[in-house]
């Protein structure tokens, strides 16, 4: 097992003092650190349990991302967003099928996901270009609030009893912001990264021991960095110590810089459902005046919808249409899109689209608004259904020239679900959700509670209808009757 543990302190003209790091032969302890952590364990295929190993052996790739909703700051190198909730990918090796895989993952992040079958619960990605970038040939996403289930999991099947080190850093993972899962075929090995903006310590700093592995292959690397002044536009650069423990007596200074796919932007955005919502809600998302950071800057914003909501792909097609939403076009859409379907008969996750944003010239603030629509929801115990909807991933999609480099960053993040439909020349700068990045949408569904007034009032209406359109029959018939009898008695009074 391998492990990398990096430390960013939060103030980038901050300094920390030596005495608050503590090297040991088997040991690295951190003393009052204000610092956001991402802790990276690489595991061997021997490493993995055998319940995982049979899932991951019929993968080419797998990729994970989570994301809390909780609004949190954080700074370069971590600030690449995905919408809140989890996000799967996989590409399967060719000739098997990861069938195992829906399992297992409503194992490890809990059963609610929709998630029954990987050939129809997944949807595949549009492929834009074969210029752009790789992505996995299947994707699914579900909002799932929190860790606890995986850190449950964890604890349960990993940990086991005797392992206390574990379990603590298992739990710990309940208070993680993001979340990311890597393997592939080719390097046989589950790379698992986890970020905390904040720190488990009432005064929000680090108070901690990393203990190194037992085994002789077992590796524990700590970082404790500082962001500085970058030479170049597109890179990052770093100052701070590194130490390998079992191998360092001491932190070794280090200063370096890097390129860099993710930047921060300084600008924020809200998303929120205009009122009332009805069975046609409108996602708006609101800005502040917007400055493009260069001329090849373009807004865009990835949203992922469940199966309960989806988008008409021909209104997205009238440029007016476009140009009232403060829309420029919509590049991409996959999923669930068939637009009379009802949410019981489908099976795929939900669908994701790529907007590309249409601010105004004049650099007012302005609302994007995307127009959805409800399907018919299976009847429940209640008037209207409660549901979460993640706000989307907004982001300006600039023009790289050292696109062909970022991967050779040791903190590149990729296969975020938007990032394959770009080419890989290009450089992201995130904007901050300013809340909670999760909206409720209140959604009207039949209540099989008032069911019976409805059958009863529908049989009251056909059964008057009946009554009605019989009555009318049983007088036309009547009155044909009778004017008939008076017509042959004349004919007959007339003959003779």
């Amino acid at each position: 097992m391998r492990e990398r543990v990096t430390y960013i302190l939060r103030n980038p003209t901050g300094v920390f003092d030596p005495k608050q790091l503590e090297v040991k032969k088997d040991s690295f302890a951190v003393d009052g650190l204000d610092a956001i952590k991402e802790h990276q364990i690489t595991l061997g295929f021997q490493e993995i349990t055998a319940e995982i190993w049979r899932v991951l052996r019929n993968c080419h790739e797998l990729h994970v991302r989570w994301s809390t909703a909780q609004a949190y700051e954080t700074v370069s190198p971590y600030v690449s967003r995905v919408t809140p909730g989890l996000h799967v990918s996989y590409t399967p090796l060719e000739g098997k099928s990861a069938k195992r895989l829906c399992t297992l993952i409503r194992q490890t992040f809990g059963q609610r996901i929709k998630c029954n079958d990987v050939t129809t619960a997944f949807t595949t990605p549009p492929i834009l270009s074969e210029r752009f970038a790789a992505v996995a040939a299947r994707q699914l996403y579900y909002y799932v609030p929190s860790l606890q289930d995986f850190s449950i999991y964890l604890q349960q099947t990993i940990c086991g009893v005797d392992r206390i080190s574990c379990r603590i850093r298992a739990h710990d993972l309940e208070r993680a912001d993001t979340l990311d899962i890597d393997y592939d075929a080719v390097s046989q090995s589950l790379i698992i990264k986890a970020l905390w903006t904040t720190a488990t310590s009432q005064d929000d700093k680090w108070y901690e021991t990393h203990l190194k592995g037992s085994d002789e292959h077992d590796t524990l690397e700590i970082g404790v960095l500082v962001n500085e002044v970058p030479d170049e536009e597109e890179t990052i650069r770093f100052s701070g110590v590194l130490t390998r423990i079992g191998q360092d007596d001491k932190p070794a200074p280090t200063l370096f810089s890097t390129p860099s796919r993710h930047h921060p932007s300084k600008q924020s955005y809200t998303a929120s459902f205009r009122t009332p919502t009805g069975l046609h809600p409108t996602l708006q998302l609101s800005f502040p005046p917007l400055t493009p950071p260069s001329e090849t800057c373009a807004l865009h914003a990835y949203v992922t919808l469940p199966s309960t909501l989806f988008l008409d792909r021909y209104a997205f097609t009238d440029p007016l249409f476009l140009s009232s939403h403060h829309l420029a076009a919509m590049h991409a859409l996959s999923g669930a899109t068939d637009l009379e379907a009802p949410e019981w008969t489908v099976e795929t996750w939900g669908s994701a689209a790529l907007f590309e944003l249409a601010p105004p010239d004049n650099g007012s603030g302005f609302n994007a608004t995307i127009p959805l629509h409800l399907r018919y929801l299976p009847p429940l115990n209640a008037s209207t259904l409660l549901h979460p909807v993640a706000w989307p991933s907004v982001f300006w999609a600039c023009t790289a020239e050292m696109g062909s480099k970022y991967s050779s960053s040791p903190f590149d993040r990729r296969d975020l679900g938007y990032d394959g439909l770009f080419g890989s020349n290009t450089r992201f700068e995130h904007l901050t959700p300013a809340a909670h990045a999760v909206s409720t949408l209140n959604i009207p569904v039949l209540d099989v509670r008032r069911t019976s007034k409805v059958e009863s009032g529908t049989s009251a209406v056909i059964l008057i209808g009946t009554l009605w359109v019989c009555w009318v029959l049983m007088r036309g018939v009547w009155r044909g009757g009778v004017g008939g009898s008076g017509g042959i008695q004349g004919q007959k009074k007339k003959g003779q």
